[in-house]
């Protein structure tokens, strides 16, 4: 047997909190190797690379221990992703609240505040989406200085970031 079919036959990765947190404080350190500074950007500011898409990041919320934010492609008419992440500095984590995927429709991810357990499966896949396309934005160049990110005067047209049930 070849080592592709083997690693092809592995079965998925064990669905639990234990591995939901993992997926949080990947996408956490993720997040800041694209924004170091994100206790400081305040509005919006965006990251351009040759041959890539504008990268939009608007900060919506600072608090003490979180930051509230939108990380989103925009396309003249319309963003996508359109991604609502909340980070969580004191425990580093970082969790997909919500995102779009095309004009109109917005995915919501339940709250964990909410009983009984929300859909495990469903937030794991909603947050290993965040965790590839942060890789990928940074794969691509983006990093968010700064020095080096203009800020945008005027707001994108963003929908506030709300937790759902």
């Amino acid at each position: 047997m070849s080592v592709e079919h083997n690693i092809a036959a592995l079965p998925p990765p064990r669905l639990s909190l234990a591995s939901l947190i993992d997926l949080y404080e990947s996408n956490y350190h993720r997040l800041l190797r694209l924004a170091p500074e994100l206790r400081c950007v305040e509005g919006t500011v965006v990251s351009r690379v040759a041959g890539a898409l504008d990268l939009y990041l608007t900060v919506h919320e600072q608090q003490r221990y979180t930051t509230t934010l939108s990380l989103t492609y925009w396309f003249g008419d319309e963003l996508q992703p359109n991604a609502g992440i909340v980070v969580y500095h004191d425990v580093h984590a970082a969790e997909l609240v919500s995102f779009s995927r095309r004009k109109g429709w917005r995915r919501p991810s339940r709250s964990w505040r909410r009983r009984p357990m929300p859909d495990l499966e469903g937030k794991w896949q909603t947050n290993r989406f965040l965790q590839k396309w942060l890789g990928f934005c940074h794969r691509q160049g983006h990093l968010f200085l700064l020095v080096t990110c203009p800020r945008i005067p005027q707001s994108l047209p963003l929908e506030p970031i709300r937790y759902h049930g």
